[in-house]
C-alpha cells in the first residue's frame, strides 16, 4: 500500500470496461443539478489555468495542453495530445485518470469564441469520452505538483463526421477525501479542424509578417566627416542576434508564404550598424559599437528571406496615423512630415534589400479607423488602408465573413483584416500550453470561415505590429499548418486589395467617436506635434547657412519621423526624452556658429575701425550670413556713415573670421554697439553681442601743440644743414690756398681746428636740435584689436580676415 501511495502514474493504458464509469456517473447524478446551476463561467487565463481561489469542482485540477499533433490531422493520422495536470486544490486526488472528450461540431465562429471562454465542465456540452482512446491513470495527485500526460489515438477511431471544427477536450476525473466518488475535477478544451477532402471553394488568405522595432538611433552623429551614427543603446543588437526577436521573425518568415510589412527605419538603422556606430554612455561620452558582423548577417538573411516575396514599406519610422489625425493636423507642417516619411520609404528599402516595395498601404494601429484617420492616411499618397473587422464592423447582418477589400469612397480601398484571426497571438505565449491553444483556435477560425459559404473570398490576417519571439513562433506554427491545409491558399496583399469586393459588405467608415478609448488614451498628444514644429522651424532656419545642408537636414528629418512613431504608444516619458534630445542637439549645432564676445573698445580719434569675430566650429563651412553692426547712438558714433553697417560673411569649417567696420565719432563718450548675425532673408541668427565703445576726441589745442613741435623740428634741421654746408665750404677754401701749419696756430678759436671738426657753434646747433626733438608730443602707439585705431576701410564695406 505504501508503494501504491508513492506511485505517480502508470502511463497510457488500454481502454477499460465502461461498468465502473457508468456506476460513477449514476452516483454523480445528484451533482448534476448543482453543476447546471453554476454561476456564469469566469474567463480563464491564456494557459487555461485557474486561480487557487477558484480551485473547486471541475476547476480543482488545471490542465495544460502543451502539444496537439498534428494540428490539422488527416485520414490515417494518429492524434497525440500531451501536457500536464496540476492539483490546485488542498486535498490529494486519488484514482485519477486523464481522458479525451470529443464534443459536438461547432458550426459558427461565435461558438468557437464561446468554447474558448468556458472554464467549467458541463455534462453533455463537453462531449463524451472517446471509447477507443487509452487514458492515463494517476494513483495520487498531490496538491501543487504537476504531472505529465500523453494520449495518442488514431484519428479514424474518433468517428468524425464531415468536414468541420470539433471541440476536443482533455478532462481529469478522480476522487477526494471530501468527495469520495468519481467526478470530473478539471477540463481543458481545444479545437480539432477536420477537412479530409478537397473543399469546393478555398479561401485566399493573406498573412502580414511585420518587421518593426522601437527607435534606437538618435539625431546625433560623431564629430567627424563620416557622421558616425550614435545610438541611445545597443538593444537592437540583441534583437537581431541569434535567438533574438527580429532574428526569429526573419528566420521563421523565410519559410512562409507571407507579405512582409517593414518599417524602413529598422533597415536604415541596421544598415548604419554595419558601417560602424557609437553608443551613448554616461555623461556626454560614447563607446564604439561592436556588432557590425551581426548586423551584416541579419541583413543578408533578410535579403534572402524577402527574395521573390511581396514587401510593403510603411512610411519611415511608422508614424502614428491616429495620433496625427486626432492631435496633429491643427499644427502647421505636421502632414508634411508624413509625406517626407512616405517619399523616403521606397528608396530606403531598395537600397538595403534590393527589392522594390509597395508604398500604397497605410496601417493605423490595430486597424482602427475613422474618417479623419483615413484622410490623413491617404494624404501622403497611399490609396489603401489596412483596417480590422472589429473597427469597420459589418452592419448588414451577413451570415458569413465578406472579402477584405471594401471601397470606402474617394478612390480609397479599405483592406479589412479578420479580427479573430489577427488577435489570436496576443498576450503571453511563452508557455507551450498557451501556444498550442492559440494555434488550434486560429486554425479553427480559418476553417469555420471557409465553411460559411461557397463564395470565393480573400481574407487578411494582421497580427500584432511588434510580436515577441514567442508570439512569432506561435504565428509561424499556425501559418505553416494553415498553408499545409486544404481549405486555404496564400495570396499577396496587393492581390487581395484588388480582388472584387463583396457588394453586400459594409463600406461605411465608423465615426470619430467610435474610435476605441483604450487606444485614444495612449495617443501622442498635441504637445508632441508642437515640439516637432518648433524643431522643424529651427532646422529650416539653420540649413540656409550651410554649404552642405544634407549633412544636417537628412539625419534631423529622419529623427523627426521617429518622433511620430507608433512605437512610442504607452511610453510617454521615453518619447519626451527622445524629442528633447533631438531639439537640444540641434540647438547645440546652431550655437557652433556664433559671434565672439567683446569687451569695451576705445576709439582715440574721429575715425577708426571696429573688428567683430565670427566663429564656426562646425565641420562644414557656412555662408549666406550677414553680420550687422549697429550703433545705439548714431549722433555720437556712426558705423559706415549710418546707424549700422552690414557685411556678408563666409567662414570655413573649424575657422574664425574677423570683420572690420569703419566708424566715425562726432562726440566724446560711451556708446553701446550691437553685433548681430542675420541670414540672407533677414532672420536674426544666434545671440547678439553687445559691447561699449568709448570715444576720446582729440582737441584743437593739442593739435596746435603737436603742429608747433613739428615746425620747430623742421626749422632746427634746416639750420643744421646750412651750417654744415658753410663749414664744408671753408675747409675746401683752406686746402686750395696751401697755408703753412705754423701760420694757422692762432686761428683755432676763430676758424676751428681741422683736427677737431666739431665747431662749438655747430655743437650748439646739434644740441639745440636734440632738445627740440625730445619735446615733441608723444605719438599714439598702434592699439590692439580691441582699441580699434586702424584706418577705416576706404570701400566702406568692411574687410574679412581669416584667423
Amino acid at each position: 500500500m505504501a508503494e501504491a501511495a508513492d506511485f505517480q502514474g502508470t502511463g497510457p493504458s488500454p481502454a477499460r470496461p465502461r461498468l465502473r464509469r457508468t456506476a460513477a456517473l449514476i452516483a454523480g447524478v445528484p451533482l448534476l443539478a448543482a453543476l447546471l446551476q453554476l454561476p456564469a463561467p469566469q474567463t480563464a487565463n491564456a494557459a487555461g489555468q485557474t486561480s487557487a481561489k477558484a480551485a473547486s469542482g471541475s476547476r480543482t485540477v488545471a490542465i495544460a495542453l502543451d502539444s496537439l499533433s498534428p494540428a490539422v490531422p488527416g485520414e490515417g493520422d494518429t492524434l497525440t495530445v500531451s501536457g500536464t495536470v496540476t492539483n490546485k486544490g488542498k486535498q490529494a486526488i486519488t484514482d485519477a485518470h486523464v481522458d479525451l472528450r470529443l464534443g459536438p461540431e461547432l458550426t459558427t465562429r461565435s461558438e468557437i469564441d464561446s468554447v474558448s471562454q468556458r472554464t467549467d465542465y458541463v455534462p453533455g456540452t463537453d462531449g463524451t469520452e472517446v471509447d477507443d482512446a487509452p487514458d492515463q491513470e494517476f494513483a495520487k495527485l498531490t496538491p501543487g505538483v504537476a504531472q505529465r500526460f500523453s494520449i495518442s489515438v488514431p484519428v479514424d477511431d474518433l468517428d468524425l463526421d464531415g468536414s468541420g471544427v470539433y471541440q476536443l477536450g482533455v478532462s481529469l476525473s478522480g476522487e477526494t477525501s471530501a468527495q469520495p466518488w468519481e467526478q470530473v475535477l478539471g477540463i481543458q478544451r481545444t479545437f480539432l479542424p477536420w477537412q479530409p477532402d478537397e473543399p469546393d471553394t478555398s479561401t485566399k488568405t493573406t498573412v502580414l509578417w511585420p518587421l518593426m522595432a522601437a527607435s534606437h538611433m538618435t539625431a546625433e552623429t560623431g564629430s567627424n566627416e563620416q557622421q558616425t551614427p550614435i545610438f541611445s543603446d545597443d538593444d537592437l543588437a540583441k534583437e537581431i542576434s541569434a535567438g533574438g526577436r527580429l532574428e526569429q521573425l526573419v528566420s521563421l518568415g523565410s519559410s512562409l508564404d507571407v507579405t512582409w510589412v517593414i518599417d524602413p527605419d529598422l533597415l536604415a538603422t541596421v544598415d548604419a550598424m554595419t558601417r560602424g556606430y557609437e553608443i551613448q554612455a554616461e555623461g556626454d561620452t560614447t563607446v564604439s559599437g561592436t556588432h557590425q558582423a551581426v548586423a551584416r548577417k541579419w541583413l543578408a538573411q533578410l535579403q534572402r528571406a524577402v527574395a521573390g516575396k511581396e514587401v510593403v514599406a510603411l512610411p519611415f519610422g511608422d508614424p502614428d496615423l491616429a495620433s496625427l489625425a486626432h492631435n496633429g493636423t491643427n499644427v502647421p507642417g505636421s502632414l508634411s512630415h508624413l509625406k517626407a516619411a512616405t517619399d523616403v520609404a521606397a528608396t530606403t528599402v531598395r537600397s538595403v534589400l534590393h527589392v522594390t516595395p509597395s508604398t500604397d498601404f497605410a496601417w493605423p494601429l490595430n486597424g482602427a479607423v475613422d474618417p479623419s484617420i483615413v484622410k490623413v492616411a491617404t494624404s501622403a499618397g497611399a490609396d489603401k488602408v489596412i483596417a480590422r473587422s472589429d473597427s469597420l464592423e459589418e452592419t448588414g447582418g451577413l451570415p458569413y465573413t465578406p472579402s477584405a477589400a471594401r471601397p470606402i469612397g474617394g478612390g480609397t480601398t479599405a483592406v479589412v483584416a479578420d479580427s479573430r484571426m489577427s488577435t489570436a497571438f496576443q498576450g503571453d505565449l511563452t508557455k507551450a500550453s498557451t501556444t498550442a491553444l492559440a494555434v488550434q483556435r486560429f486554425l479553427a477560425q480559418s476553417l469555420a470561415l471557409n465553411l460559411q459559404t461557397n463564395k470565393q473570398r480573400s481574407i487578411v490576417v494582421a497580427p500584432p505590429r511588434m510580436p515577441t519571439a514567442s508570439q512569432a513562433r506561435a504565428m509561424a506554427k499556425a501559418v505553416s499548418a494553415l498553408q499545409d491545409g486544404t481549405w486555404t491558399e496564400a495570396q499577396d496583399l496587393t492581390a487581395t486589395a484588388e480582388a472584387k469586393p463583396d457588394p453586400a459588405a459594409t463600406t461605411k467608415v465608423p465615426s470619430r467617436s467610435s474610435y476605441p478609448s483604450s487606444l485614444r488614451k495612449h495617443e501622442l498628444p498635441r504637445a508632441t506635434f508642437d515640439q516637432i514644429a518648433t524643431t522643424q522651424e529651427k532646422l529650416d532656419h539653420f540649413k540656409v547657412i550651410l554649404t552642405d545642408e544634407t549633412r544636417v537636414v537628412t539625419p534631423f528629418g529622419r529623427a523627426i519621423n521617429r518622433e511620430m512613431s507608433t512605437s512610442w504608444r504607452g511610453r510617454a516619458s521615453e518619447a519626451a526624452i527622445f524629442r528633447a534630445g533631438v531639439e537640444s542637439y540641434l540647438d547645440d549645432l546652431i550655437g557652433q556658429v556664433r559671434l565672439i564676445d567683446k569687451s569695451e573698445t576705445k576709439l582715440s580719434g574721429r575715425s577708426a575701425t571696429i573688428p567683430v569675430t565670427v566663429q564656426n566650429n562646425l565641420v562644414q563651412g557656412v555662408d549666406r550670413l550677414v553680420l550687422r553692426l549697429t550703433s545705439t547712438s548714431p549722433t555720437r558714433l556712426e558705423i559706415g556713415g549710418n546707424t549700422y553697417s552690414e557685411v556678408p560673411v563666409t567662414v570655413s569649417g573649424g575657422h574664425s573670421q574677423s570683420v572690420k567696420f569703419p566708424t566715425s565719432a562726432n562726440a566724446n563718450g560711451r556708446v553701446t554697439v550691437v553685433a548681430q548675425l542675420f541670414t540672407e532673408d533677414g532672420q536674426a541668427y544666434g545671440t547678439p553681442v553687445t559691447f561699449d565703445v568709448k570715444v576720446t576726441e582729440v582737441t584743437a589745442t593739442v593739435m596746435l601743440v603737436i603742429g608747433g613741435g613739428v615746425l620747430l623740428l623742421v626749422l632746427a634741421g634746416f639750420r643744421m644743414y646750412t651750417q654744415r654746408k658753410r663749414a664744408a665750404a671753408r675747409r675746401a677754401a683752406e686746402d686750395e690756398t696751401d697755408v703753412p701749419d705754423d701760420a694757422n696756430d692762432g686761428d683755432d678759436e676763430s676758424t676751428g681746428d681741422p683736427r677737431n671738426p666739431e665747431d662749438p657753434a655747430d655743437r650748439h646747433t646739434q644740441e639745440s636740435g636734440a632738445r627740440a626733438g625730445a619735446g615733441d608730443p608723444e605719438q599714439p602707439s598702434d592699439p590692439g584689436p580691441d582699441t580699434a585705431t586702424e584706418s577705416p576701410d576706404p570701400s566702406g564695406t568692411g574687410e574679412r580676415v581669416d584667423r
